[in-house]
């Protein structure tokens, strides 16, 4: 529960972020327009925001034809941790990655690109998709993907703030200091908060991921490949809209050296020291269905694009 309210103490400070920010800017009139669009894009977001991170990715929807073994692999895994299965999809990159979105487990999706999918073996695949489908568990993927939508107004606003240099009348209390101000200091804030949840609920992610798949090993081997293909290989999707970072299991910016200055991940080799030390220590999660299917072995560990399409 802690860790719940330590969440919506950060989406409150991002919130205020945003109010601060259209004060500074506009004054009171400026912190009412600030508010109405902070509801607006909350409400957005929760309805709509999963569908467009997929096609900002162009991510392709699969099924037990199009690509069976790995629609398997997410439906056994959904099955053994009690939810219910996830819209699977796959995305045409090279960098090893995934991600979960969606407003509840109702309604969750998964993605994997193809990089990942040809570089992992079966055991590492269902470690990383055990970790997406801890997010849907968890419901992190609403409260990461509003904070994403947050963070990006939040840098909007700066952007409006350099522009047009903010109201010089009595509205705004600095003038062209507190413009100057939002332009310097709301996308660092802004990026701290977003830090903040994200390394929390990766750390939990990780953790619940080894319960459901039962092979805490096999995702620690999974994150150090991941970790060192996202830094040869970039993602100019994600370089264009970084304000997603966060929902991949390892950040896609860290190609880029300056990215690594506000990781929105943890480090991978204490998330891999947590990992190994579970090992052997692994309970099964309460909700997993002590019935559901045991992990199929048909995916071979030296599997490329192929077997998975």
């Amino acid at each position: 529960m802690g860790g719940y309210m330590r969440t919506g103490l950060l989406l409150a400070a991002m919130t205020g972020l945003f109010l601060a920010a259209g004060f500074l800017i506009g004054g009171q009139q400026g912190m009412v327009i600030a508010f109405v669009i902070a509801c607006a894009m909350n409400l957005f977001a929760y309805w709509n925001a999963d569908k467009l991170v997929l096609r900002m990715y162009g991510a392709e929807p699969v099924d037990e034809t199009t690509a069976p073994e790995f629609h398997r692999l997410v439906s056994d895994l959904a099955a053994r941790a009690g939810l219910p299965k996830p819209k699977i999809y796959i995305i045409e990159n090279p960098q090893p990655n995934a991600f979960a979105t969606g407003r509840n487990p109702e309604n969750a999706a998964v993605a994997a690109t193809t990089g990942l999918l040809k570089m992992l073996s079966r055991d590492e695949l269902e470690g990383v998709m055990a970790h997406e489908l801890a997010h849907v568990k968890n419901r992190d993927s609403l409260i990461m993907t509003i904070t994403a939508v947050l963070a990006g107004a939040i840098g909007m606003l700066a952007n409006f703030a350099f522009f047009f240099g903010g109201s010089r009348d009595r509205e705004s209390p600095l003038g062209g200091v507190g413009a100057l101000l939002v332009m310097l200091l709301a996308p660092l804030a802004a990026m701290l908060v977003q830090f903040a949840i994200s390394r929390s609920r990766e750390y939990e992610a990780d953790r619940i991921g080894a319960a459901i798949s039962g092979r805490p090993r096999s995702l620690a081997s999974a994150l150090a490949k991941i970790s060192n293909g996202a830094a040869q290989i970039p993602n100019n999707a994600a370089e264009s809209n970084p304000a997603t970072a966060h929902l991949f299991i390892i950040n896609p910016l860290s190609g880029r050296g300056a990215d690594n200055l506000f990781s929105t991940h943890p480090k991978t080799q204490e998330r891999i020291d947590r990992l190994l030390a579970m090992e052997g220590n692994v309970a099964p999660e309460p909700s997993v269905e002590a019935n559901a299917p045991t992990r199929r072995s048909t995916i071979p560990s030296s599997a490329q694009r192929g077997p998975w399409s």
